[in-house]
């Protein structure tokens, strides 16, 4: 037997061993929420072998099946089980498609993010003086300024600066950068407040001693250190990433119709709310409500199980 394949039952065995691996079995919540964000994530990402049309493909979509209700309405139709919408497109194929482009923002906005964040904090943490005092005093400055109104300034002048034939394309690259530049401060404080702690133990005062470059001593002994804290952070930031996203695709500033997310499509769905075809928007606000729920429940057992105060 391969070596490979006796080491993953045992990683496995060693995590559901340990501490967190116990707190997660016994948190019907943390579990729950795990098994939740796992389908919501296979379905998404598999989304063109299980969906029953591709929403974008103009091959497949019948202007004729335009506002079939849900299936289990009298005048629903197979396959669309959820309906369609004005265009003929199946609403449940165009979910499918939607949670993936929301999951991939909010997932690169969150590394995005994390890294200037972890940085930042490591020099300011670090250096302290007068570089601590600028860049906190600056990350004051982007704290006063309210978080959806940054993200659409930010995004407002990327778009500016963009060709008008490029906008479209690189339209999900500005919005993780929206998204990013406003959520970078909590990681920075996060980690600023770690690295001051960590400078004055002796395994830093030694390396500092016998010459040890200060990128080497933040990268190599202090970030590994600093992890913990970050982590949760950046899962509780995953719910507000996905959510951020969406509130800028439906005001209009986000993604657009030719390349949809779960924002674009509540979007498109409150226009028709009102006219009878009420699943355009009701089945996109679920599917966003429980991808937030599930990482905000998942955030808060990975922040208990963590602290090792309630150990």
């Amino acid at each position: 037997m391969p070596a490979e394949s006796v080491a993953r039952p045992g990683l496995i065995r060693r995590f559901l061993d340990s501490d967190i691996g116990w707190s997660f079995r016994k948190t019907p919540a943390a579990w729950l929420s795990a098994l939740v964000l796992s389908l919501l994530f296979a379905s998404a990402f598999l989304a063109p072998l299980i969906a029953p049309q591709n929403p974008h493909d103009l091959a497949q979509v019948f202007i004729d099946k335009a506002e079939i209700p849900p299936i289990w309405n009298k005048d629903g139709e197979w396959p669309f089980l959820l309906g369609t919408d004005p265009q003929g497109r199946d609403v449940l194929s165009a979910i499918l498609y939607g949670t993936r482009v929301s999951l991939i923002i909010g997932l690169a906005a969150v590394l995005v993010s994390m890294s200037i964040g972890v940085t930042i904090g490591l020099v300011a943490g670090f250096y302290g003086g007068r570089i601590d005092n600028l860049l906190m005093r600056f990350g004051d400055t982007v704290l006063s300024i309210p978080t959806l109104l940054m993200a659409i300034l930010v995004s407002a002048i990327f778009r500016e600066l963009l060709p008008p034939g490029l906008r479209e394309p690189f339209a999900a690259v500005v919005l993780v950068v929206s998204i990013a530049l406003t959520n970078w401060v909590l990681y920075a404080r996060t980690v600023r407040a770690s690295t001051m702690v960590e400078r004055r133990k002796e395994y830093v005062l030694a390396a500092r001693i016998i010459k040890v470059p200060a990128t080497r001593i933040m990268r190599r002994h202090i970030l590994p250190n600093t992890l913990t804290p970050v982590l949760v952070a950046a899962t509780l930031n995953l719910g507000l990433a996905i959510l951020s996203e969406a509130t800028l695709s439906f005001l209009g500033v986000g993604m657009p119709i030719t390349q949809p997310s779960l924002g674009t499509l509540i979007r498109i769905g409150n226009q028709y709310l009102f006219s009878g075809s009420w699943w355009l928007v009701v089945f996109p606000s679920l599917q966003l409500g429980l991808i937030v729920l599930s990482v905000n429940l998942l955030g808060d057992w990975l922040r208990d199980a963590l602290n090792p105060r309630l150990r």
